[in-house]
Formats: structure tokens, sequence, C-alpha cells
């Protein structure tokens, strides 16, 4: 840590440096978490960001425009970089703390550390992960745990997850919730109109975003919408998929394409803005995830006020509440159902959709950087630090 300063001297805000393997590549996912929280934790002033990363960031636009300076140590592996590049940079002397939003820390960090941990995918469903991911988590997951001033989860379930496989987690867990950007948010029925229009689907749509791999389970929802179109072809709605492609993505890429003449469509990577679109005209957003540490599209399609059904599985309830419709995701004739409630119930959806825009508003970026904020603070011992019973209570 820096030396203190003397009495007289005004104090200098802590400086942070932050993990930014996450952006390296184009945000998504742990992306859009670590660069919507810098925002804000830039926006409150209270310490001074220091970005670290083993390469230059694809898109350094974001955090030019923060004015958060970036540091980049080069390292051909980013977990390399991490366990060997790291450690010595935070031992210079000029940081005072260190936030990894990416899951893992260095063996021997020399600052105090606290670490986001999104999910346990590595431990619950490693199957639906590649080899690559695997073994830049599993090796630190439990040394991490040990070493972390704090550890924040996305989601009650997540934390509850860390405290059952990891007893040295006790005492340190804060859940804060992920956040949903304002832009998400109804449009007006001439804007829902002219968007179906664009895109092909003046009835509308079923909707699913995200990575295109195992763990999203495409393949349950084109089986489901598949029955859908075999049951009543001339109403079904499209389905449209937008979203990069993932690990293991070949196949069913191959599925949607011999699909396209039936009415599923890829749009691929969407841009921001373009995304907002097309939840904002979705009929029913659908996201049928094996597993989630929280489940950012599920928040982002409430907030646009969209009816959602979603799994039943791991964090995706506690995030839906009873905003949405849950089903088992190993099972397509459960999907098929919700959806035909959906499609048939009007007021039903339409509940939903008001119930989805309410819950939505618990999800607050500026909330969230406010509570990590104030747990930096309990950290480094500060005055003035929230006590434990401020929205900074660990388990």
């Amino acid at each position: 840590m820096r030396p203190l300063v003397s009495e007289s001297s005004p104090s200098p805000p802590p400086r942070v440096a932050i993990d930014l393997r996450a952006l390296v590549r184009r945000p998504t996912g742990i992306g859009v978490h670590t660069l919507a929280l810098l925002g804000e934790l830039k926006r409150l002033g209270r310490f001074e960001l220091l970005g670290l990363a083993h390469r230059p960031l694809e898109e350094p636009e974001p955090l030019r425009a923060l004015e958060i300076p970036v540091e980049i140590q080069p390292a051909p592996l980013g977990v390399l970089w991490q366990q060997a590049v790291l450690p010595r940079r935070l031992a210079r002397g000029d940081i005072d703390l260190f936030w990894s939003p990416l899951l893992t820390l260095p063996l021997r960090p020399p600052v105090p550390a606290v670490v986001t941990l999104h999910d346990l995918a590595a431990l619950h469903v490693p199957e639906t992960l590649t080899w690559k991911v695997r073994w830049s988590l599993l090796p630190f997951l439990g040394t991490t745990i040990e070493r972390a001033a704090a550890i924040v989860t996305v989601s009650e379930t997540v934390a509850a997850e860390v405290l059952a496989a990891f007893p040295a987690a006790r005492g340190k867990v804060v859940a804060i919730p992920n956040g949903v950007d304002p832009a998400f948010r109804p449009a007006d029925p001439a804007r829902v109109e002219a968007i179906r229009a664009r895109l092909g689907a003046p009835r509308g749509y079923l909707l699913y975003a995200g990575t295109l791999e195992p763990r999203k389970n495409v393949e349950l929802l084109l089986d489901a919408w598949e029955t859908l179109a075999l049951r009543a072809p001339d109403a079904t709605l499209p389905l449209l998929l937008a979203g990069p492609d993932g690990w293991k993505s070949a196949a069913t890429a191959a599925r949607i394409a011999a699909l396209a003449p039936r009415g599923v469509r890829r749009l691929g990577r969407l841009t921001s803005t373009e995304l907002i679109e097309v939840m904002q005209a979705a009929t029913i957003f659908v996201y049928p995830s094996l597993y989630e540490g929280f489940g950012l599209p599920v928040a982002e399609a409430m907030a646009c006020g969209v009816p959602v059904v979603t799994s039943d599985r791991s964090c995706l309830p506690e995030i839906v509440g009873d905003a949405g419709l849950t089903v088992d995701p190993e099972d397509a004739e459960a999907l098929v159902a919700a959806l035909e409630r959906l499609l048939e119930e009007g007021g039903l959806a339409a509940r939903l959709a008001a119930a989805g825009v309410e819950r939505s508003r618990r999800y607050s970026w500026p909330v969230a950087a406010r509570r990590l904020a104030d747990l930096f603070d309990r950290v480094l011992g500060r005055a003035g630090a929230p006590a434990a019973g401020a929205g900074v209570a660990a388990r």
C-alpha cells in the first residue's frame, strides 16, 4: 500500500487496480458487468482507478472516455499474467486495493484483494465449459477464497453456493446483484411495430439473446419451437436468436440454418442499441439456461416489458421472482406448455410484462457500485465506511 501522508496534507483517494481481462475482447457477460461498474465507480469519485491487463483492449474507447488509465503488462495468456506478472505490478507500492471481477485472484496478492464470483459453473456444470476455462479457474478457486479480503457474488443463490462449497468463505461473502442499463425500457406500440416490420416479423417473435454454447441450452429451445411449429404451423411466431458463436456451437448453428426456411433466424452479435430494440419488440423472451450466476439478459428483457420464460435452475427463479414463468430446462414439453400459455393468455402475458418492469427496478448499476465502493472502504478500514448492517454485511 502507498505510504501515509502527513496529517496536514490532504488525503488522496485510495488507488484501486482492476483486472481488465474481461475487456480484452469485445465486452460480453462479465465484461459488461466490469465496464458498467467502472463507469459508476468513476462517477462516485471515491477512488483512483487503474486498469490492468495482459493485452490491449479491443475496444478501449469506453475507458478512455471515463478517463480511467490502463496499463498493459504483455503476457501470452491471461492466467499466466494473473499469476506471474500481475503480483509484481501490484507490489510496487502504489496500489491500495485490487479488485478482480473475473472470479479468481493471484495465489499471493500483495495488497488487499476483492474478488467477484459470478458463478460456480466450473464446479456445478464443468462439462459446459472449455478445458481452457476450467484450467484457468479450478486450480485457483480454493486459494482465491482463502486469500480474498472480501468475496462478491451477483446473486444470493451464488452466495449460498460459495458458502456451501468453501467453508473458508464464511464472513467474507457479500451478494451485490448486477444492474440493468436504463436504456432497456419498454417501447411505445408504434416503435414496436416499426422494429418488427424491419425484422420481417410483423406479428411478433420469440427471442433468445446470449452466446451460442452448451450451457445456454439452445437445443432445447429449438426442440420446443419445432414442436410448436408442428402443432400450429400457421400460427407459430418466428424464433430469433441474438448473440455470438461460443464453444461447441457448430452443430447448433447448423441446425438453426436448416430451420431458417421455417422461421428460425440468427441475428448474430448485436450492438447494445440493436439488442435493446430487438428486446423491446419481442413477444416473449426465452432463456432456458442450465446454469447462471445472474442471467442478465433475463433482467434486461423484464426491463423492456417483455414476458419471460426461463429455467427453474440456479439463480434464475431468484432473478425473475413471480414476474416470469420458470420451467425444467431438461423438459422440452414443459417449455412448449409455458410458451403456449403466454401466446394464448393475453392477460397473463400483460401481467408478467408489467411485473417484470417493476421487478427489474431492483437491479441498478449505481446501487451496485455504491455497495461495492462501501465494501472497498470496509476492506481498507477507511473512516466513515458503513458498518456491517449498512448494505455490506458479509456472511
